[in-house]
């Protein structure tokens, strides 16, 4: 069985400004044009069919323009809710567009009942593994603690007891929205940290054929059985050096895969500059950049006047400028953005508490604060399930 496995479309999403939309349906084009050219026998997206919970009118018709243009083309398609979707609204009418081919699996209650396509060599059971969000799904799954490894774990325990009633050589395929241990990140996926620990080993997956997963942007082999797609479009200049695509993959009949990367459109190439504000205007080595998406960072000691206009006289399409002022290492006035980079919500915390009493919190107070964070992201996530 031949799959093509995408996903965090992200529809209705803009970059810096920059709307996306033209370059989304140019997307979906690709995406339906290679399903029938190579002659897929089912597609997988595993979440973030949307941007955020309630998408713009102009994404919804997309979407809608998408699920009819595979049901046209007759070929089986599986999507799982993602971090970004409200998987109430995009589950609506689940039902009876599976009538059409495009089955939705929004509901951590039916991780283990799958969608089973049939080719000349046997079933296979495709489980749908919506993304989730360990506070809300842990009662449905019987665990105590709440935290993604833990509802991963007994989701893919329920998937295990489907599949072992099921007739020896059924191939299953897996698809799940989640942030596994391996992975490198973007800028542009949403944070999904609980309890200190955003991630979850690849092998909570053992036992199925192939782990089609979403969440992060950059397409990436985790093993030669659980594979990001990665998102078809740039969303953040941190995807600067990605190869954006999506994976087609081949089960023989014994469950062996083999998988080949098919690049996507995208609109214009992304670069990051980054020097003096003369010496980037002058710079003969940066012509192949100038009709890319640029972010500039500017290294002069002194903000130079105009930078914005003056950059894009040269790079017309300049979306992000920075300051990053050459300075010495001892310079007190280092930017306080600068100081917190690259750290979490809790290590700030952590260092705040340090720096008003001259000690870190011992380990009692860290779970405090862990439990606050993870109280504030519980609390969003049932406000947005919500709206």
């Amino acid at each position: 069985m031949r799959l093509l496995h995408t996903s965090d479309w992200h529809l209705g999403r803009a970059f810096h400004r920059v709307n996306m939309l033209g370059a989304q349906a140019e997307f979906i084009g690709h995406l339906v044009t290679t399903a029938r050219e190579r002659e897929v026998d089912a597609v997988v997206v595993s979440g973030d069919v949307y941007d955020r919970a309630v998408p713009p009118l102009a994404a919804v018709e997309l979407f809608d323009d998408a699920l009819h243009r595979l049901a046209d083309l007759g070929v089986p398609t599986v999507m799982i809710s993602g971090n970004h979707d409200s998987a109430r609204r995009l589950g609506v009418g689940a039902g009876l567009i599976g009538r059409a081919g495009i089955h939705l699996r929004t509901e951590a209650s039916a991780c283990g009942t799958p969608v089973v396509l049939t080719d000349a060599h046997g079933d296979v059971a495709f489980y749908g593994l919506p993304y989730l969000e360990p506070a809300l799904v842990k009662d449905e799954f019987g665990v105590e603690k709440a935290g993604h490894e833990t509802v991963l774990a007994a989701a893919m325990d329920r998937v295990r007891a489907d599949l072992a009633t099921r007739a020896p050589g059924t191939r299953s395929v897996v698809l799940a929205h989640a942030f596994v241990t391996g992975g490198e990140a973007s800028d542009s996926e949403r944070d999904i940290t609980v309890g200190g620990v955003a991630s979850v080993p690849a092998g909570v997956f053992a036992g199925v054929d192939y782990a089609a997963l979403g969440h992060l942007h950059g397409s990436q082999t985790i093993t030669e059985r659980v594979r990001y797609s990665g998102s078809p479009l740039p969303y953040s200049f941190s995807e600067t050096d990605h190869r954006k695509s999506m994976w087609l993959v081949d089960l023989d009949p014994e469950g062996s895969l083999s998988a080949e990367r098919i690049d996507c459109p995208v609109p214009r190439e992304l670069a990051r500059i980054r020097g003096h504000l003369d010496d980037l205007l002058a710079d003969p080595a940066l012509e192949r950049h100038e009709e890319a998406w640029i972010e500039a960072t500017l290294t002069d000691p002194v903000r130079p006047a105009d930078p914005m206009a003056r950059l894009t006289e040269r790079f017309p399409h300049t979306l992000s400028l920075v300051f990053d002022p050459e300075r010495a290492h001892e310079d007190p006035d280092i930017s306080y953005a600068r100081r917190l980079a690259g750290r979490s919500e809790q290590q700030i915390a952590e260092d705040f508490v340090a720096h008003v009493r001259g000690a870190g919190p011992d380990a009692a107070e860290q779970a405090v604060l862990r439990d606050a964070f993870d109280a504030v992201r519980a609390d969003e996530a049932v406000r947005e399930v919500a709206r």
